[in-house]
């Protein structure tokens, strides 16, 4: 047994052995893409060797693992046990076309793989699961945010429900849609509750007509239809684009980079510690 692990370590440690699993995950990837044109026996034949191929690297993993304990609390060791584990579920098993296609699915994350291809990428992603904690309490900040301007933009920019309106300002309200109807045409009030509040919000992130938006108000205004001058809604429009776009949004970036520096930092002592006990 002792010889098995070793070998099985060995294998697992050999860089030809990366290299070739990486090229069989290109291989894998590729076909993936090709199975959405189209299906043959060949490309079916070569999926199957391939699965085999990921099988026989998993089961060489947790041998040459130093404990089952440390195997299944490998991330990087349980996403792939589980590709596997998806491969060898039988398409015969479900009757149900859509619970057919949505095991299909999971299939396709076999591409993911590639992000363990490279040290690179997977340093990539262990800065991107060291910083979720980070992110958390930068979305925690960004929510408050946009709640607080949902609630003051459906405040002050909610346009009247036109059942309400008499004849006067219900013609005004009929003339803004012909003059600024909200974009797209089939969308409603940008501000009409705090749901939709918070999706123009969002949309205004985006940088997605946004300017729209403010001159549309504009116009509402100037038929006195939303009780606010166009500096206000100048103001508000601005200092949210800036506030989101510029602030909120580096705070994010400046998490990410903070950690991808602590992850290199580590990733440089590992190799000095590495480099003493030889």
């Amino acid at each position: 047994m002792g010889q098995i692990k070793s070998f099985c370590k060995a294998l697992t440690e050999n860089k030809y052995f990366e290299w070739g699993i990486t090229l069989v995950i290109l291989i894998n990837s590729a076909l993936i893409g090709v199975e959405t044109y189209s299906e043959n026996t060949t490309i079916k034949l070569i999926q199957q060797i391939i699965l085999y191929i990921f099988t026989i690297e998993i089961v060489a993993k947790y041998i040459a693992a130093d404990s089952a304990k440390n195997f299944f609390t490998d991330g990087w060791c349980i996403f792939d046990l589980l590709l596997v584990l998806i491969g060898y579920i039988p398409d015969s098993l479900f009757a149900n076309a859509s619970t057919l296609m949505a095991l299909r699915t999971l299939r396709v994350f076999r591409v993911l793989r590639l992000l363990r291809a490279a040290k690179e990428l997977k340093l990539i992603v262990t800065v991107l699961m060291r910083s979720m904690s980070a992110m958390f309490y930068n979305l925690i900040l960004f929510l408050i945010f946009v709640y607080l301007y949902a609630i003051v933009g459906v405040s002050l920019f909610r346009l009247p429900d036109p059942k309400t309106l008499d004849a006067e300002q219900l013609a005004k309200y009929e003339q803004l849609m012909v003059e600024a109807p909200n974009a797209p045409t089939n969308s409603p009030d940008p501000y009409g509750d705090i749901s939709e509040s918070i999706f123009t919000l969002f949309r205004m992130l985006t940088g997605e007509d946004w300017t729209d938006l403010r001159y549309n108000l504009i116009t509402a205004s100037e038929y006195d239809l939303v009780p606010v001058n166009s500096a206000v809604i100048t103001t508000y429009h601005v200092s949210w684009f800036c506030l989101a776009a510029f602030l909120l949004l580096n705070l994010v970036t400046g998490a990410v980079l903070n950690n991808y520096q602590l992850a290199l930092n580590d990733k440089e002592n590992e190799k000095g510690q590495d480099k003493q006990e030889v």
